[in-house]
């Protein structure tokens, strides 16, 4: 039996380097290089030339462009100190600004905004096409800030100091360069930083050390206080400032999910034991909030999966485990969000897809109370001040345009800001929750928005979206280009909740991990079948669309069975599941998908890998393949090989590649715009008569 077992690890072992080996298409994974850029731009050439001649493809891009800049959008509010931050894009400021207005002007509905910073004439003095990407201020003036500024919209970014003052950037202040790392203020002259400082990466392009930088020190002579594994995901330290102090944290990825929680205290790291796989929400009022990813037995109590915990920070320190309950979610019902006021905690649960919104306080013992914000939708947690009781909430559905509150965490009261006006007519169309049952007997929930006058006889053009992966859920939302380009085309929109998401918890998203993975695809496929047996539409006139992970998603959907699908959106997508951990940030989802590198896991990974199980002469769909050359989270060899790999075996595919924006895929809106009138003609193509 050994001798068996040593010959099929062999034999395994030899496929895996074949596999690698033998990869004709390997010289598009050169981003920049020339040859591969010729190949992208021909492509272009030729994908644009037939989607942009398509009847509505101007009709559409105007739509979308006048839609994406219009003036009557929500200013998302970020709230720091008196002042309310925003950053904005519009038909003026195309890579745009950022700014701030005083609270009370906010919420007055005039606000008086100052521009801090505006990133179209930063990007033309610079020659850069900067992508702006946040900033974190100092508490508690917030006079300073440390910019992210990031070329053509990637992950990696520049940090630099910002005055507000004097709406500038410090001469000889703190810059750090380029990296995938971060850095938070311990105080003004002192910052907490994790990046490339010369001597490495992790494998996953993350950082592996954390230093101490003193103002007007080199920051190669910052001192070191963590330095992780190469195998490590990566190393983030980060602070957050409290009335009474500033906690220091470091956080030691050792994948995706798991990992250790450090705490600077005079100068000394402490590392209280914890679960692998908890993660810490907070800090309030001395008390830690962690969030838990399984099960845990402490002293005599079990904490349940998912559950949300606290215990005083001290204690922590001291190892006495005295741990709280907060609060657990049931079944069917999963946490998606926390945050917390001067004296609440404010936790965003799902229940059955549908958001609630509580606020906690604390008494010797959680006392819990509904926040009566509305009903039937998507709640989403904004900006929170940990200073005041301030906060402000969205809610929106597939038919309520985005409505934005500010609510007082003190009196329970919240106020209407501003409520968007809907683009098309919502009364006209309706939503429906349906359930489809999957292979192995589970039972799948899915939205349908579609027009009242429908006819349910197979003909109906139709968009089934899904993401199936990394705990995030797919909540209803509502969207006023799907709304012009496609409900009101005639079309029906389909929102899948697979397993892998976050709709019900950990243990929903955990039943898609690795050697699970065919579960989520089977999941979709289910909702497919089902949507044709309801005679919603048929295969000819199902389209489908998922990007990033649910690019990888549709690649499989249509290589294991392409008799359900008419059309493929495949956007920013993983395809090559060969060599997806040796790309960029491929290596850090290791945790989600297997690793390749290990025959038993290629085992099970080789059997969905879209660009593995391509096959000649299938009555494969015309897929429109998506990505941006400036992605560096997800490759783009990804989709430029998978193109090349089925143009040579003779289909016709479609193939766009934005030459910045990031894994967003877009930098500004004339971008957005662009992708999605492109994305829609294409489907409008495929699966619409006229």
């Amino acid at each position: 039996m050994k001798h068996l077992a040593t010959l099929t690890i062999l034999a395994m072992l030899t496929q895996l380097i074949m596999a690698q080996n033998n990869d004709p298409y390997l010289w598009l994974e050169g981003v920049d290089d020339d040859k591969a850029l010729e190949w992208v731009e021909e492509w272009n050439k030729k994908s644009l030339a037939t989607l942009t001649s398509q009847p509505g493809y101007e009709n559409t891009y105007g739509k979308n462009l006048e839609i994406l800049n219009s003036d009557d959008r929500i200013a998302d509010p970020t709230i720091r100190g008196s002042y309310i931050y925003n950053f904005w894009q519009d038909k003026t400021y195309q890579r745009g600004i950022w700014r701030r207005a005083t609270t009370k002007s906010y919420l007055d509905g005039n606000p008086d905004w100052e521009i801090l910073l505006n990133i179209d004439e930063l990007s033309e003095k610079d020659g850069e096409k900067w992508v702006f990407k946040g900033a974190t201020g100092l508490y508690p003036d917030y006079n300073k800030f440390l910019v992210n500024l990031s070329k053509g919209g990637g992950d990696a970014v520049l940090i630099k100091e910002f005055d507000a003052r004097t709406k500038s950037f410090e001469e000889n202040g703190f810059t750090l360069p380029e990296a995938k790392g971060g850095a938070s203020w311990i105080d003004e002259n002192t910052l907490m930083v994790s990046t490339d400082f010369g001597d490495g990466v992790t494998t996953s392009g993350y950082p592996k050390q954390v230093r101490i930088w003193k103002r007007g020190t080199n920051l190669n002579d910052a001192k070191e206080i963590f330095n992780g594994n190469e195998n490590d995901m990566g190393i983030w330290g980060y602070t957050q400032h409290t009335r009474d102090r500033v906690y220091q944290v470091i956080m030691r990825r050792t994948s995706f999910y798991e990992g250790e929680y450090y705490f600077l205290e005079n100068g000394e790291l402490l590392k209280p034991e914890l679960p692998e796989d908890i993660e810490l929400n907070t800090f309030f009022n001395g008390q830690v909030i962690f969030q838990l990813k399984s099960d845990w037995k402490v002293n005599s109590q079990t904490f349940p999966q998912g559950a949300v915990i606290s215990i005083e920070y001290d204690d922590l320190l001291a190892e006495k485990k005295n741990f709280e309950l907060v609060v657990e979610p049931g079944e069917r019902i999963s946490i998606t969000g926390i945050s917390d006021t001067k004296d609440c905690l404010l936790v965003n649960m799902l229940n059955n897809v549908k958001s609630e919104l509580f606020a906690f306080r604390y008494n010797g013992k959680w006392i819990k109370e509904k926040i009566d914000a509305p009903d039937f939708g998507n709640i989403s947690l904004g900006s929170s001040d940990q200073f005041s009781n301030h906060y402000f909430f969205y809610f929106q559905n597939f038919l309520e345009p985005s409505t934005l509150y500010f609510g007082d965490a003190e009196t329970g009261k919240f106020s209407k800001v501003k409520s968007l006006s809907s683009w098309f007519p919502t009364e006209k169309y309706q939503v429906k929750q349906f359930e489809a049952v999957s292979k192995d007997g589970t039972p799948i929930p899915y939205f349908v928005v579609h027009a009242k006058s429908i006819r349910f006889d197979g003909t109906n053009p139709t968009l089934l979206y899904a993401y199936g992966g990394f705990e995030i859920p797919q909540l209803p939302r509502y969207s006023a280009l799907t709304g012009t380009a496609w409900l009101e085309k005639g079309g029906v929109y389909v929102l899948a909740n697979l397993r892998g998401g976050g709709e019900f918890g950990p243990q929903w998203h955990q039943a898609g991990l690795k050697e699970n993975r065919q579960r989520v695809f089977d999941d979709f496929h289910a909702i497919a079948e089902n949507l044709i047996s309801k005679k919603i539409t048929s295969p000819k006139k199902l389209g489908i669309y998922g990007g990033s992970n649910g690019g990888l998603l549709v690649g499989v959907a249509f290589t294991q069975r392409p008799d359900l699908y008419g059309a493929v959106v495949c956007a920013v997508p993983l395809l090559d599941m060969k060599r997806y951990n040796k790309l960029l940030a491929g290596a850090s989802w290791m945790a989600e998908y297997g690793n390749p590198d290990v025959p038993e896991e290629w085992e099970y990974i080789r059997k969905y890998s879209p660009y593995h199980n391509l096959k000649e002469g299938m009555n494969y769909p015309e897929v429109f393949f998506t990505t941006s050359t400036r992605d560096d989270r997800v490759h783009p060899g990804h989709a430029r090989k998978m193109v090349a790999k089925m143009h040579d075996m003779g289909y016709k595919i479609y193939y766009f590649e934005n030459t910045e924006g990031g894994h967003a895929g877009a930098s500004t809106n004339e971008q957005r715009a662009k992708m999605y009138a492109l994305l829609y003609s294409y489907l409008q193509m495929k699966l619409m008569d006229n």
